[in-house]
């Protein structure tokens, strides 16, 4: 286990704590970003970075919500210590999935048709920044040279000053902000896929929900024609033939090459992936559609 990790796992220990709850054996489940641990009592722990608080607590009462409106989503943990501060970090509990595997498309597709239908609840949720902590994964992409590094702050600027020109699109509503197939759960036994990992979830425009599927066929290469014309079709929208999805195409792209380049500093196995992504961005790597791997 990395420093990082011991880390989140000291936060855990604590949060267990002070939660009343029992850390004996947990057992790390993703450890990137944010720290996800299986606790016992079909219970997970998800520990995200310092400073986080406010979103933590907007997640979990986001999830309160959402359970009312018969969307099926991750449901907090019960109990009276739902969200914990231990060593700077929010530590929230959850209680955990059933058996599952990703969903698909159509399974994201269903997902967002309901969820951009809701009404906005009557409590703040805060407005989408699609910018939020790109600077940052910039800065910790020591992996990169310094070149790439200052084109991708130049990249980062460009694309903030771009986004409040685009056209305007459908009425804003209620958006997950990171909607692909690794954010559903498909239960094994068949039931309902299940909407996770409501952490960007805010009000905004729709279509930033929409391109993290339209960039699986323009961008990453992962998913069919076909596939994409279910998806539009399930969702009732084409995102591609909307006059700003360039600027959101690539403001997410811009997203997941500073993803894998901050974490490539600490897993040298990412490093060639996010040499490559960089390479895409600045033009050294032919056209698009550039069949990005996926990283853990």
């Amino acid at each position: 286990m990395t420093a990082p990790h011991h880390e989140t796992y000291a936060a855990l220990l604590a949060a267990c704590a002070t939660a009343g709850l029992d850390a004996t054996g947990a057992e790390p489940i993703r450890l990137a970003e944010n720290a996800i641990w299986r606790l016992r009592g079909n219970l997970v722990a998800r520990i995200a970075k310092p400073g986080q608080q406010h979103h933590a607590a907007r997640e979990l009462r986001l999830a309160h919500w959402l359970t009312t409106t018969g969307i099926p989503v991750v449901r907090p943990y019960p109990g009276p210590h739902s969200s914990v501060l231990a060593h700077d970090r929010p530590v929230t509990f959850w209680e955990e999935l059933p058996p599952h595997e990703d969903g698909t498309v159509l399974h994201v597709a269903a997902l967002l048709k309901q969820l951009h239908a809701l009404p906005l609840p009557d409590f703040p949720i805060g407005h989408l920044d699609p910018f939020i902590r790109i600077s940052n994964r910039i800065e910790a992409a020591t992996t990169l040279p310094a070149p790439d590094r200052t084109w991708l702050h130049a990249l980062l600027t460009e694309l903030q000053t771009a986004w409040p020109e685009m056209p305007m699109g459908r009425p804003e509503c209620v958006v997950h902000g990171d909607a692909w197939t690794g954010n559903v759960a498909r239960p094994l036994n068949g039931g309902d896929a299940i909407l996770l990992d409501l952490e960007r979830c805010s009000q905004g425009p729709p279509e930033w929900d929409l391109v993290s599927t339209a960039i699986k066929l323009t961008t990453t290469g992962t998913i069919t024609p076909t596939e994409y014309d279910e998806f539009c079709t399930a969702y009732g929208t084409d995102v591609l033939e909307w006059p700003g999805y360039a600027t959101m195409r690539r403001t997410r792209e811009l997203r997941m090459t500073t993803y894998a380049a901050q974490h490539a500093a600490t897993h040298p196995e990412w490093r060639r992936e996010a040499q490559h992504r960089v390479d895409c961005l600045r033009g050294r790597a032919g056209r698009r559609p550039w069949h990005w791997r996926a990283i853990a």
